[in-house]
């Protein structure tokens, strides 16, 4: 009898775990993947940031950066600084990914169309937002990663993310703490629109292609593939000013990073590190947003059990 129950509750627990359902999921499901996703991309992104910050007349391609950081340092010197990188998807993962997925959940419920501006413009705002929350612990994951590149006497030595905020705030007081604050927020809110939105839109198109609305994982594969290129090119140049305003212990302004970078290098470096940040936001985009879906199927599967 037992045996025929379990028979007849498969095939519904297995359509609710791959068709979506209305419901709303816990919001601390976007920092859960995120923090998933960090053990995959720290490594890509430790080799971006080593190449961002790299003198002029100094530069090294991707390769040849990761293999020189495992030569002087071993393959755990790619984890340099993981512990800002789990805070900082602890703090901006989870309230970016929550902010958006809560808008979404209130146009659903005013049936709002989800069109593709209003995505964009809720998903801006999200990492916007997301990135206020975020900074502290992005300052100190980009000061980690590239403190093995510095003379001797130039490292900081932080041993983890907490002695970084303590050794920032005593040597160089709060102001530390928001270095590079607007242009981490605009880019946060212009990759977050082309990571978050755009994986939405290519999913639902997917889907349309395959005359399915079925949650594939093939479908969140490609769509989340599609979205990191979309991401990594809209955010690249933002991206390269957040690293070098954010390693620097000096004042700069936005300006004086864009002049000087133009200056010495022309408008190539709007596309400074590009491979690598495709490199590490493919992987992370990918392992984010899989995990994501996985978290809110095996929470569709629990909810279908329960009625």
């Amino acid at each position: 009898m037992a045996d025929s129950k379990l028979v007849r509750m498969t095939p519904s627990a297995s359509l609710a775990a791959n068709k979506p359902l209305d419901l709303s999921y816990p919001r601390w499901f976007g920092g859960s993947a995120s923090c998933m996703a960090v053990l995959v991309s720290h490594p890509f992104d430790l080799i971006k940031v080593r190449m961002q910050t790299v003198s002029t007349g100094a530069k090294e391609g991707f390769v040849h950066t990761g293999l020189h950081i495992i030569k002087q340092q071993g393959a755990k010197g790619l984890y340099h600084g993981l512990s800002a990188g789990i805070m900082r998807s602890v703090t901006y993962g989870t309230s970016r990914i929550a902010l958006y997925e809560e808008m979404k959940q209130s146009a659903k419920e005013r049936d709002q169309p989800l069109s593709i501006p209003l995505l964009a413009t809720m998903a801006a705002v999200s990492g916007f937002i997301g990135a206020i929350f975020g900074t502290p612990s992005d300052i100190a994951n980009v000061r980690m990663q590239n403190d093995r590149s510095l003379a001797i006497e130039n490292r900081r030595n932080y041993k983890h993310v907490i002695d970084a905020w303590t050794q920032m705030k005593r040597q160089e007081g709060w102001k530390a703490f928001k270095q590079g604050l607007w242009p981490n927020c605009f880019r946060s809110g212009t990759m977050t629109a082309s990571q978050l939105a755009s994986y939405d839109v290519f999913k639902r198109l997917l889907q349309r292609l395959g005359r399915t609305e079925e949650e594939k994982p093939l479908i969140h594969l490609s769509a989340s593939i599609l979205a990191s290129l979309v991401a990594t090119s809209v955010s690249s140049p933002m991206d390269v000013i957040r690293t070098q305003l954010m390693n620097s212990s000096e004042k700069m302004s936005v300006l004086q990073i864009v002049r000087h970078l133009t200056r010495s290098e022309g408008l190539r470096w709007i596309f400074r590190g590009w491979t690598p940040s495709f490199i590490r936001m493919g992987p992370q985009t990918i392992a984010t947003l899989v995990m994501l879906e996985q978290h809110k199927r095996v929470y569709r599967m629990i909810k279908s059990e329960e009625y």
